[in-house]
């Protein structure tokens, strides 16, 4: 082999090389918040409160999100201290036991879309265990990072301030 042929061998080595390292070590291109957001979520908490100055989703709080990757959403929110019903049936339940559900979970579903621009979420409200959500879209700023989504409702089902709201990616 003449020099010519070994420097020509060499560089060519020498430039595969560094194509190979630049690719391997290329920064890893950042999903779309969108991407991120697709999955399940549990509820962590929230910054609602009652009148009374209580959390409103109470001290152990259970809830899922789902974040569908063809914008479907569905959210259930729920207390954990709500009583049993003693009658064992949900159309017999007593006033009260009607009151602790009705104030003590939301529930609703539809279709959602992600502004990355703006860093928002907006949801289409199809069905809602509050009928008033029904028909409605709203849209709240969203942020994630890592395995924690949240989210601000501008305008809780309970009235008051707007309320930041916590998920956690479900294992």
């Amino acid at each position: 082999m003449n020099r010519r042929t070994v420097l020509g061998l060499t560089t060519t080595a020498l430039l595969c090389t560094g194509v190979l390292f630049s690719a391997s070590h290329a920064p890893a291109q950042k999903k779309s918040l969108k991407d991120q957001a697709v999955g399940t979520w549990t509820f962590v908490s929230s910054t609602g409160k009652r009148a009374d100055g209580s959390p409103n989703w109470g001290s152990n709080p259970k809830g899922l999100l789902i974040l569908t990757d063809n914008g479907r959403y569905s959210i259930q929110i729920m207390r954990s201290d709500r009583p049993k019903y003693a009658s064992n049936n949900r159309l017999k339940g007593t006033a009260a036991e009607h009151q602790s559900t009705v104030e003590g979970v939301i529930s609703n579903f539809g279709s959602y879309s992600i502004d990355e621009a703006k860093k928002t979420i907006t949801m289409r409200f199809e069905g809602s265990s509050f009928p008033n959500q029904e028909g409605a879209t709203q849209e709240r700023p969203l942020t994630i990072a890592g395995d924690e989504l949240r989210y601000t409702n501008p305008s809780p089902t309970i009235g008051g301030p707007a309320t930041d709201l916590i998920w956690r990616r479900a294992k």
